[in-house]
Order: structure tokens, then sequence, then C-alpha cells
């Protein structure tokens, strides 16, 4: 190599280092630090705002879910619970018991010395 093609390029390499401390000393990035400061905090509540929706829509449908199960349990039960307590059905359940359906209708009691 040539001593002007050395000089070249150590003349670019003290270009960019003289760059990069004009750039650093520079009074306008330490002015406007401050904005820089205000843009990167917005940038970290959009980013947490964000995984807090998400959050929040797992929870909505978590809960969707669990009030799904619980209706369809609780229709469940209701047709189990209707079920048992028709007359037939409450009936075949106390014959273990000894317990029968009357044949004749109730009698009916009343007081004849209440004065109305």
């Amino acid at each position: 190599m040539s001593d002007a093609s050395e000089k070249k390029i150590k003349s670019n390499k003290s270009r960019k280092k003289n760059f990069r401390r004009r750039l650093a000393n520079n009074k306008w990035i330490v002015t406007n630090i401050p904005f820089y400061l205000f843009v990167a905090a917005i940038t970290i509540i959009y980013i947490a705002n964000g995984h807090y929706a998400d959050k929040t829509i797992r929870k909505i449908n978590k809960t969707a879910r669990h009030l799904k199960e619980m209706e369809y349990e609780f229709k469940t039960v209701k047709q189990d619970v209707i079920f048992r307590s028709k007359q037939s059905e409450l009936a075949r359940a106390v014959e273990p018991l000894g317990l029968q359906v009357p044949a004749k209708p109730p009698v009916k009691l009343t007081d004849t010395l209440q004065i109305r």
C-alpha cells in the first residue's frame, strides 16, 4: 500500500471519530434527553397496557367458560330435582320405607267451638 492510501484510510477513521465526538458532545442531544425519557416512558406504559389488556381478556374468557359450566350444572340439577319431585317418583322412592300413597283423601278437621 502506498502512503497516500494509508493517509486516506487514517483520515476517514479520524473523520468518523470526530463525528462521533461531535455527536456525543452536541448540546442538541443533551437538551432533548427529557423528551427521550418521555418517549421511553410512554413506550413502557403502552407495552404494559397491552399486557394488561391481554390478561384481562383471558380472565373474562375464563370466567365466561366457568359461568357456562355452572349454568349447565344448574340446569342438570334442576331437571333432576323436578324429575324426583314427581308424585310417581316420590312413591317409588319411599316404598322401601313402607310408606304408601293413601287410598282415601284426607279428612279436613274443623273446630266447631270457634265463633265467627
